[in-house]
């Protein structure tokens, strides 16, 4: 018979049946080689109240413990003896303590002067530094000497989302990843969750790929930028690019869009496109000088819509608006997903999954690609917020256009 000689007791509280975390955490315990015994459990009696658990753990030694209280941590449970999180301070730059507290995208408390504090700026993979009494997530990177970092697992509180936060989010992300879903019913939901986030004064981003331009869809997403949907647009230099050349030249990677036939040397119209916003001196300036009229980038800087454009190895060019420093990228990412409620991810599993890194769990994802695999990725990164929709960019995006209500422009470019 195996012998457990390490105890400890946790507690949980939320929507633990519904939300399926109770049978996480059980199967948990058995995972790690422990047993558990349930001290306490108090059923919410209506939709909106918390049931609360206690649970007596036990394990083999002391390292399966200290894994399984990683694990239960992340599940919504906090050891029932904790004291305030143990901090150490940072001795070089870039360089934390090796017990450091790495978070997750929930929600998370710290225990400092005996109070529990929220983490500002919530995200994933990142590290917990206190200031001033008050916690808040940093990047490894920007990590600096003398800043007090909390580590161990002990004083720390994650709550997960629950279903009962949000049942029209969790409504539509119950529906899981398929192909079989009719377009227009995901269209109806997802412009519902635009509405939510619209009365919740919450900002809808979203982050797009150049297959945008190449489905058609960049007069859809002009005309939600034109109608006030969109909040600010995070892309890549060939979302810039293939717009201002279907702008310019009524082309996409030398296709033109109205017909699809071959442009007879379009092969150079994305580099003649980048030539021109050079000679404009930015995307801005084209617009002002009258030299780009139309499509995302133009509706972006009318509307006054910021826009990321964050560079790669593989750009042509790029565009001088292109942020080619991938740690200022991902700052200028990170800056305008502040205050999201929604994120519209269209035709770009790189963007996507790096912005489902960046974001809380209480923001919400809709990841829109003809490849299941994308939206599979996204959740499989650890962000269980998002949902997939599987079919043509271009197509979606002229069905939530027309369902919301704007009128789509035709692109000037010839």
């Amino acid at each position: 018979m195996e012998s457990y000689k390490c105890h400890d007791v946790v507690e949980a509280e939320g929507h633990l049946i519904d939300s399926h975390i109770m049978e996480q955490i059980f199967d948990s315990v058995v995972e790690h080689d422990g047993r558990f015994e349930v001290e306490k459990f108090y059923i919410g009696k209506t939709n909106s109240e918390p049931s609360r658990l206690r649970l007596k753990i036990e394990t083999p030694t002391q390292a399966d413990m200290d894994q399984l209280l990683v694990q239960l941590l992340g599940l919504g449970c906090t050891p029932v003896d904790t004291s305030d999180a143990h901090l150490r301070t940072v001795d070089r730059d870039c360089c934390a303590p090796e017990d450091f507290y790495s978070t997750t995208n929930h929600r998370t408390l710290v225990r400092c002067g005996g109070d529990w504090h929220e983490v500002q700026n919530q995200r994933m993979d990142a590290l917990v530094v206190i200031r001033g009494g008050k916690p808040s997530c940093r990047k490894l990177r920007d990590l600096r000497a003398g800043d007090e970092v909390v580590v161990g697992m002990r004083g720390i509180r994650v709550i997960p989302e629950s279903k009962e936060r949000d049942r029209l989010a969790f409504a539509f992300m119950s529906n899981g990843i398929s192909s079989e879903r009719q377009v227009e019913t995901s269209v109806r939901q997802t412009i519902a969750l635009m509405r939510h986030a619209r009365d919740a004064g919450q900002k809808i981003i979203a982050v797009a790929g150049p297959v945008v331009v190449h489905t058609g869809g960049a007069g859809p997403l002009s005309a939600l930028i034109r109608a006030g949907w969109v909040d600010a647009v995070l892309s890549g230099n060939a979302l810039g690019v293939h717009d201002i050349e279907a702008a310019l030249f009524g082309t996409s990677l030398g296709i033109r869009q109205v017909d699809g036939r071959q442009e007879e040397h379009g092969h150079r119209n994305h580099m003649r496109a980048i030539n021109a916003i050079y000679h404009a001196g930015g995307i801005a300036r084209a617009v002002e000088a009258g030299r780009l009229n139309s499509g995302i980038m133009y509706e972006c800087v009318k509307a006054k819509v910021p826009v990321v454009l964050a560079g790669s190895l593989r750009d042509d060019g790029p565009l001088p608006d292109t942020i080619t420093d991938m740690s200022l990228a991902q700052d200028a990412y990170a800056h305008h997903l502040k205050g999201a409620g929604l994120v519209l991810c269209l035709g770009s599993m790189l963007h996507s999954i790096a912005v489902g890194n960046m974001c809380p769990s209480w923001v919400k994802l809709v990841c829109v690609d003809i490849n299941p695999a994308v939206a599979t990725k996204v959740s499989d990164r650890g962000t269980g917020q998002a949902v997939g929709v599987v079919t043509d960019v271009g197509l979606f995006l002229d069905l939530l256009s027309r369902t919301i209500g704007t009128k789509v422009e035709a692109q000037h470019g010839g």
